[in-house]
This record gives structure tokens, sequence and C-alpha cells, in this order.
């Protein structure tokens, strides 16, 4: 394997490439979405390999309904690096959309978008792959240029924008009351407010993420402890 000092020089110069077909502006109209899947992946480490399993849970936007789900497994081969998680996560990504039988309208993915020092993180570099609106949903910031996050208030769909060097990288949003905000942005083809205004409107009872994230979330933690428990017994 490429030591990391190469991989990054790769990475760097792959997502660089990549960043002037990023459009943060809609290439559709709201009411055209009824379809949105929501995408998580989880690891584990076995026998001195690391695996991961992949979830896409697509739900109807109106009536919450699951429409389709699939799920990837495979190991991880290229190792963890910071700003770089797309490259780690998106084979396992693609291997479960090319599981589904739907296409969806939009999808959503744990972890950030344009909120990333190269304006590439897993939602937007998926984008390219996807041919898809993408938006990132995250549970804890990503500082960059050590600039802080101001606290929206403690009102239902607050936010306050992520501005880095005068320009908005991010929302910081407060989907739930008394509870922490996530952290939304742009993947790729929507623009902020939309991307705000779908997330909230994905919002249930039970979380503060939306809710292809977190029935995704579920399912994929539901299978590592599945997979885990299989290869226990089979080496046992």
């Amino acid at each position: 394997m490429r030591n990391t000092k190469d991989l990054k020089q790769t990475f760097s110069s792959i997502q660089n490439t990549l960043l002037p077909g990023v459009i943060l502006d809609n290439i559709f109209q709201i009411e055209e979405i009824r379809l949105i899947a929501g995408v998580d992946v989880a690891y584990w480490d076995e026998n001195k390999a690391t695996y991961g399993v992949c979830s896409i849970v697509i739900i109807d936007y109106h009536t919450k309904e699951v429409i389709e789900q699939v799920y990837s497994v495979g190991e991880i081969t290229i190792p963890y690096i910071a700003g770089f998680l797309a490259f780690r996560e998106l084979p396992l990504v693609m291997d479960a959309v090319n599981k589904l039988m739907i296409q969806p309208d939009l999808y959503l993915f744990d972890g950030n978008g344009y909120l990333h020092e190269r304006h590439m993180g897993i939602a937007t570099h998926a984008s390219f792959y996807l041919n898809r609106p993408t938006i990132g949903v995250a549970k804890s910031y990503l500082k960059i240029g050590n600039v802080d996050f101001v606290v929206p208030e403690n009102i239902t769909g607050a936010y306050t924008d992520i501005i880095i060097e005068g320009k908005v990288y991010g929302r910081a949003l407060r989907s739930r009351l008394r509870v922490k905000p996530i952290f939304i942005s742009c993947g790729n083809l929507i623009d902020m407010d939309t991307a705000t205004e779908i997330v909230m409107s994905l919002i249930g009872k039970n979380s503060r993420i939306p809710i292809p994230l977190r029935l995704a979330h579920l399912t994929t933690n539901q299978m590592r402890k599945k997979l885990i428990e299989q290869w226990v017994h089979l080496f046992s």
C-alpha cells in the first residue's frame, strides 16, 4: 500500500479536480422530490483487518414510509486519513447503490459535504458518482481554520451559518428542542436553504437526525452486530 503522504497528494488532486463541478444551487423543484435515501457506514476490526457495512434506506418524503433498503459489506482497504473519508467509504456506498431497485431523488449522508477544508466531504464527493442532489448531515462539528460555530437558539428550526473567510460552509441547526445541534451542508446540486428545509421536514419524534439517516444508522449497527456474531461463531 502507498504511504499516507502519497495517498494524501493523490486524493487531494482528485478532489481539487472535482471541485469546479460543485453547484450550490437547486437543479430541481422541491415539489418534485418524492424519494429520499439515507446512507450510513459502520466499521469493525477482525483478524487484523477492517471491515465495513453500508446501509441505504429510502423513504417516501411525504409519508415517511420505507420504500427500500439495502446493504453492502466488504473489507476496507483504504486507511483512515482525516479529510479523505470519501475514498474509504465510497466503494461500499456504491456497491450498496448498485443493489437498489429504485433510484431516490436525493441522498442524505451521515457526514459533511461542503463543510470541509476542500469542500469535498463524503456528501459532495459521492454526488459525482450518484448524479443526484446530496446533503451532508453531521452529528459533530468539523472545525476548519480554527473557526467555531455559534450555538443556535433553543428553538426548533433555529440555525446559525458557519462562515469561514466570508463564505457559508454549512449550518448548525437546532433540529429539536433541548438537544445538541446537527451540522448540515450542501453536498451538491442543492442550495443551503433547501437543504435546511428538507432536513427539518424529515426530523421525527425519536431523534435529532433525519428519519432516513436514523433508519440507516440503526440498520447498519444491527448488521454490524449480526456479522460480528457470525464471525465469532464461525471461528470459535
